[in-house]
């Protein structure tokens, strides 16, 4: 059944995630402890520093033409394919970890030297490996495929995270919950200029005074505190080394061309993990972000004396989330950033995206996400599990989107990109806990009821799934319409029989 959501399907499924972790470990990070594959009822309380780097310029790219055709794409992706190779270079041979690499974003964690006594050491060594990532990637580049330097702003923080499962099936890694790993995010977020930018914490850790909280975001280090940080850390590499190396790797396996063909509905059934260059997918579709708004603040609360419900909370909501988008509105999930969730709506033919129906979908879709998270925060708390006070922040945009993976032959990771993308999460920054946004171009290209449903402001405060159904109903939407009436045909059976247990004659009558 795809476009309908019903509470007791959902309440089966939450229930059963609860089940799944009744019992939670949370252990103490110890020194080369294996942080692949972590059991889902499992996490490590983690000192480390976290680095953040957002590449400024991926805008540029995506722009680069008018119209957001194949060569915008094609020249983004071999954009974002070069740095991160080169970046994961860096972070090989400095011994530090890659947790994630999502589209202009990279989150890597620096846990050596080990213990709380080496905080200064590993920040020392943090802004090194900044340094170096920041002067490596200004020389990758190609000038005969039209693919500039990246500009990159680094954000780092450091202080204790939850390392817990990110991912399910064949696309796990670790994900760290928490201040280090959300600062970092935040610093490195802010798109306004190049540099390499400490959190206060960061900062005293290695003997800087600490800043207004405004200045955090603007005033980046020093060419001298740079310098005094790779003195300190002594990483032992070479900028021309690294980048040899990284032309080598280049040589040895080759990007080659980027060629498209169309995913055809319904998106849950494309497999991501056969995708490469030569064999990716370009199609319009809706790109959706739902975001768990004040999970941050949740996790420092509870880290130290009730991560287990940490544990629990993020995994029921994940999963519900997941459920949500990819079985009852048959959407594709690309991958969790933290606590958020990313994927892609789609209707239509294996020829044509249904631009109307696609943005119906995309709403029904997001109210069928409120109804979900509303329902798991009630039943979290029915079994006794504090969820405390945790909003979902969701934001939607239509347009097209290239699917496909980026990097060398066994460490490939997943990309979605185009300019409803990166629009799809500023929709989602832009709303409270309680709020949907829709982007422009879902807005006017989309049928005339969700227009009236978001209204001129284009965001809206608790939108359930039963409200978004009623309302587009109300206004003959075709999929809710549709939908409204799957639902009424399960439904209808039951009331026939309950009708008919009803009035039937007691058998003396």
């Amino acid at each position: 059944m795809s476009n309908t959501w019903k509470y007791e399907r959902a309440k089966s499924a939450i229930d059963a995630r609860i089940k799944e972790v009744e019992t939670v470990e949370i252990v103490d990070y110890k020194r080369d402890t294996s942080l692949e594959s972590i059991p889902r009822n499992k996490a490590y309380r983690m000192n480390a520093v976290h680095l953040y780097l957002d590449i400024l310029n991926v805008d540029d790219m995506l722009h680069c033409t008018e119209t957001e055709g194949e060569t915008c794409h094609k020249r983004t992706l071999r954009f974002l394919n070069l740095h991160y190779r080169a970046v994961d270079r860096v972070l090989h041979d400095a011994d530090a970890r890659r947790v994630d690499f999502h589209n202009q974003r990279l989150h890597a964690v620096v846990s050596k030297p080990y213990g709380d006594a080496s905080e200064a050491d590993r920040v020392n060594r943090a802004v090194a490996i900044a340094k170096m990532i920041s002067d490596v990637v200004a020389e990758t580049g190609d000038d005969d495929e039209h693919i500039p330097n990246a500009k990159v702003r680094i954000g780092i923080d450091t202080g204790k995270a939850l390392a817990v499962n990110n991912g399910r099936n064949g696309n796990r890694e670790p994900l760290f919950l928490g201040r280090p790993a959300n600062m970092a995010a935040k610093i490195a977020s802010n798109r306004k200029a190049e540099g390499i930018y400490l959190s206060n914490e960061a900062r005293v850790a290695i003997g800087l005074s600490t800043l207004d909280d405004a200045k955090v975001y603007t005033m980046a280090l020093t060419a001298a505190e740079i310098a005094n940080c790779e003195e300190e850390a002594d990483l032992g590499l070479s900028k021309d080394a690294l980048v040899e190396a990284w032309r080598e790797d280049n040589k040895k396996h080759p990007i080659g061309a980027f060629s498209f063909s169309r995913a055809s509905p319904p998106l849950q059934d494309l497999d991501i993990t056969v995708l490469t260059p030569a064999n990716s997918r370009r199609m319009d579709t809706v790109s959706l972000y739902a975001d768990i708004d004040n999970f941050t603040a949740y996790v420092n609360k509870n880290i130290d004396d009730n991560a287990e419900d940490v544990v629990r909370t993020l995994h029921v909501i994940r999963s519900e989330l997941d459920r949500v988008l990819s079985r009852d509105f048959a959407g594709r999930r690309i991958r969790f950033i933290g606590d958020c969730i990313h994927g892609h709506v789609m209707e239509g033919t294996a020829f044509t995206t249904d631009t109307e129906d696609t943005v119906s979908t995309a709403t029904l879709c997001s109210g069928g996400l409120r109804s979900s998270f509303d329902l798991a925060l009630e039943r979290l708390a029915d079994n006794d599990i504090d969820a405390d006070d945790l909003g979902l922040a969701i934001g939607f945009e239509y347009g097209p989107t290239s699917i496909t993976r980026l990097g060398i032959h066994g460490k490939r990771v997943r990309c979605s990109t185009g300019r409803a993308v990166t629009e799809s999460e500023e929709q989602q920054k832009r709303c409270l806990g309680t709020e949907t946004a829709i982007g422009q171009t879902a807005y006017d290209s989309g049928p005339a009821s969700v227009r009236k449903l978001f209204g001129s402001n284009r965001k809206k405060a608790g939108l359930t799934y039963d409200d978004v159904l009623e309302a587009l109903t109300a206004d003959n939407n075709k999929i809710a319409k549709s939908a409204s009436a799957e639902l009424y045909a399960v439904a209808s059976p039951a009331i026939a029989r309950a009708s008919e247990t009803i009035l039937r004659p007691h058998a003396k009558g």
